[in-house]
């Protein structure tokens, strides 16, 4: 396929060159008082599937049109593959947008809509055509070409407005939430779909969501933001395993947080109750430690180390492939969640009520800052 050899040739030099796809210096934006992004430096690569994550709020929609050009930023720069872009209007850069809305036009037909930023940019006719092709055969509407929208599935409306935005051959393909109308089922397809249409093409994609499982299932690399400021970024096993700060641990899947005095030297860490576990790595001081529920293991009673922490179970919920277990412990103010996968839950007597011990490997759990003396204070 022509656009897929290009996309890849062009993706390999820039690589070799070592210039971002996308790289952002002291962005912000402002309305007034309130900071809608805080200054953010971030360099998106060549090719990368990026995800720009987090609630309503935290910015990932404003930095997003701040790429586009539907914003003007407050300060800062943008450059795309090392231009400047940032006093440009919007269809001056090249950069191509999937909104949520689909924006078809009802009154053209598939063939027609495609073609419509060709038709503007007036591309000869003849390689028009090609390059219409190749995007319908791209997202699998070749045989949809003469139907008109009000004809098509949501999910091939969606299909039909990503290669709208693929045939101009953007250097960035940005997508504001395109498959949020969707139904579960249908959502997860077009994840996958997505995702196969990102690696055929090597076009940078940068994907903006508030479902953590959308950005964790097709993310090359996430950005966490809340409230305007960036978070963390990494690959979701970083941003998983290894949160940096209480929000992302929180907003990313399900924890279990202790507040803890470290002792480095020693090893352990102190729990509110005055008991230890171990753990290595950190600083002198409070801290909160950070276990995901899948890392906690269950015991009766008799049977935990001696390391583990004694406590009740409050809950187990039946999920099929899981039960999940709520378990009271002294040291937290809330029940403690373990995960238990498959048969093993039959060989523990997992029912309310019953005395059991909780435990997890040191290098399972994460320290985290201790924000308790900074939110007083705020």
């Amino acid at each position: 396929m022509i656009v897929t050899e290009r996309a890849v040739e062009s993706a390999a030099e820039r690589q070799k060159a070592h210039v971002p796809a996308i790289s952002l210096r002291g962005l912000a934006k402002r309305y007034g008082r309130h900071e809608a992004l805080q200054p953010t430096d971030l360099d998106i690569g060549d090719g990368e599937f990026f995800c720009l994550l987090g609630p309503s709020g935290s910015g990932k929609t404003t930095t997003l049109n701040l790429i586009g050009g539907f914003l003007a930023p407050s300060e800062g720069t943008i450059e795309i593959r090392g231009q400047r872009v940032d006093r440009l209007p919007a269809h001056r850069r090249p950069v191509n947008t999937v909104f949520q809305s689909y924006a078809l036009f009802p009154h053209m037909t598939v063939r027609e809509n495609v073609a419509f930023g060709l038709r503007m940019a007036r591309v000869p006719r003849g390689e028009s055509a090609t390059r219409v092709a190749e995007a319908l055969a791209l997202v699998g509407l070749e045989g949809l070409a003469d139907r008109f929208p009000a004809q098509l599935s949501g999910g091939q409306q969606q299909r039909v407005a990503v290669a709208r935005a693929l045939v101009n051959r953007p250097a960035v393909l940005l997508l504001d939430e395109p498959l949020g109308a969707l139904d579960l089922k249908l959502r997860k397809r077009l994840q996958v779909e997505l995702a196969q249409i990102h690696r055929e093409i090597g076009t940078t994609f940068v994907y903006v969501t508030h479902d953590q499982e959308e950005a964790m299932s097709m993310a090359d690399r996430i950005a966490v933001l809340d409230e305007g400021r960036v978070e963390q970024v990494g690959t979701p096993e970083q941003i998983y395993h290894r949160p940096t700060s209480r929000f992302v641990a929180d907003f990313i899947g399900e924890s279990n947080f202790l507040e803890v005095a470290l002792d480095v030297a020693a090893g352990a860490a102190t729990l509110a109750d005055g008991t230890t576990v171990p753990f290595a790595g950190g600083r002198n001081g409070p801290a909160v430690l950070m276990i995901r529920p899948e890392s906690v293991h269950v015991a009766a009673a008799s049977q935990g180390p001696p390391e583990a922490l004694r406590g009740r179970v409050a809950q187990t919920s039946n999920l099929g492939s899981h039960t999940r277990v709520a378990v009271s412990i002294p040291a937290s103010p809330t029940p403690f969640t373990s995960v238990v996968y498959g048969r093993d839950r039959a060989a523990v007597g997992l029912e309310p009520d019953t005395d059991v011990a909780v435990w997890w490997e040191p290098d399972d759990a994460v320290a985290l800052p201790d924000t308790r003396e900074k939110e007083e204070g705020a």
